[in-house]
């Protein structure tokens, strides 16, 4: 079902060889953006041109439905919320509570230096006006992508949201009934039964009934990474994130059955998903593949598990020791990192690479999914080497608030005359000497 990748004795290297790239050693998906762009500049270019009847259009092509309007009406959501099951309602609260709480923890205030006498800079964080909330409705409702978006946009203090999902023919051309209670729970008004890159398109250009925005967030197929590619600039993005993955660092105490079942909770979401258990224990890499041919057994979506397990972007990875392992998932940047190690915690602290680290028996990647106050959307594909997951910081940017009075800048007047000459830049030079002739 899984394929192994044997990379011990990689590290012993002779005189003259070059490392082992391990990030070349453990692939990923295909994931051509470039490919799906001949699909989506269409798209994009039409419904700039034509608004929301060709959203409409779309929405009927892709989605089976077609609708009269694009937006969901308030009384849809107040519906959804009402007959909401008990359970699911509590769960949310519960992952909004503990998200919010984290949240507030990242808000950063004013950084003022004083530079001399009169001379003053604030670093002040300020929110974006305007946002855009993708949430996807294809495999799966996200409904908890709703509030993985919107809480930390409320915290940063953005106000004006406006969140996107693909209609649902089951469901008279709305979003998913969980995602509009869950919208309706967050105070969230502003919601539009569109899917796609038709979405992005409607948030970067502004479209109809929808304002532009400044910024969109949120995960989605390759048609939505691809839109908001080409679309950046246009607007900001937060991320352009592939098909989920999860790597697990284990040695000889990880319990077989558990990392098991959380190769699979991410399997779960995609055929194209990344499933990957680096280990230095053949027996436990023995004991994994037996658990994951009981278990997959057992499962509900045995066919999209088995793809995704089998592909070319999952396996079993052996490694002479832990030291080797860290290497390679700091090389491999994975999106979601548990560590099932003797000393979890210490190996954690050696982790630079990963968009969220999960450390120990208990805390497997379902966790931050939902209730550990983490946010669950995060960068994929190698770019947590660069790139850092949802938050508050996010939906907020930085200004530069320079406050220098007359004694200030004549401290530093001459520099900045020599300076501007030295580039033969003489205007920017009298605009300090003009002040003081």
């Amino acid at each position: 079902m899984i394929r192994r990748i044997d990379l011990r004795g990689a590290q012993d290297t002779g005189p003259g060889a070059s490392p082992m790239d391990y990030r070349a050693a453990v692939p990923r998906a295909e994931f051509d953006i470039a490919a799906a762009t001949h699909a989506v500049q269409p798209i994009l270019d039409d419904i700039r041109t034509r608004g929301v009847e060709a959203i409409l259009e779309y929405g009927q092509k892709f989605d089976g439905v077609r609708l009269d309007d694009i937006r969901v009406p308030r009384e849809a959501m107040t519906t959804a919320l009402a007959e909401l099951d008990p359970a699911i309602r509590a769960g949310l609260e519960e992952s909004i509570t503990r998200l919010r709480a984290t949240c507030r923890n990242e808000l950063e205030t004013d950084a003022v230096t004083e530079l001399g006498p009169g001379a003053r800079v604030t670093h002040r964080k300020v929110p974006v006006g305007r946002v855009g909330l993708y949430v996807p409705g294809g495999l799966a409702p996200l409904v908890s992508s709703v509030l993985m978006n919107t809480v930390p946009a409320q915290v940063a203090g953005v106000q004006s949201i406006s969140l996107a999902s693909p209609p649902q023919k089951e469901f008279g051309g709305l979003p998913h009934p969980s995602i509009l209670a869950a919208c309706e729970l967050l105070g969230v008004e502003e919601v539009y039964a569109v899917g796609g890159a038709q979405a992005i398109a409607m948030f970067a250009y502004g479209v109809g009934p929808c304002a532009k925005v400044d910024l969109v967030t949120g995960p989605g197929n390759i048609y939505v990474v691809t839109a908001k590619r080409l679309l950046k600039g246009e607007v900001g993005i937060d991320s352009e994130a592939g098909p989920t993955e999860i790597a697990i660092l284990a040695d000889h105490t990880a319990e077989a059955a558990y990392v098991a079942a959380d190769l699979i909770s991410q399997a779960e979401h995609d055929p194209l998903a990344a499933s990957v258990l680096v280990t230095d224990s053949l027996t436990l890499a023995d004991d994994v593949e037996q658990e994951l041919e009981k278990q997959v057994a057992a499962t509900k979506h045995q066919e999209r598990i088995r793809t995704s397990l089998a592909g070319a972007q999952s396996g079993i990875v052996l490694v002479d020791d832990v030291d080797q392992g860290i290497d390679v998932v700091n090389a491999y940047a994975a999106e979601h990192l548990e560590i099932h190690t003797q000393n979890a915690l210490v190996d954690a602290g050696r982790i630079r690479n990963a968009g969220a680290i999960f450390v120990g028996p208990f805390a497997p990647v379902s966790l931050g999914d939902y209730c550990a106050g983490s946010n669950h959307v995060l960068p994929t594909g190698g770019c947590a080497c660069h790139s850092s997951g949802l938050s508050v910081r996010a939906f907020t940017k930085s200004v530069h608030v320079i406050d220098y009075s007359r004694e200030g800048l004549e401290a530093v007047k001459d520099h900045v005359v020599t300076l501007a000459h030295a580039e033969d830049l003489p205007g920017h030079g009298a605009a300090v000497s003009v002040r003081f002739a």
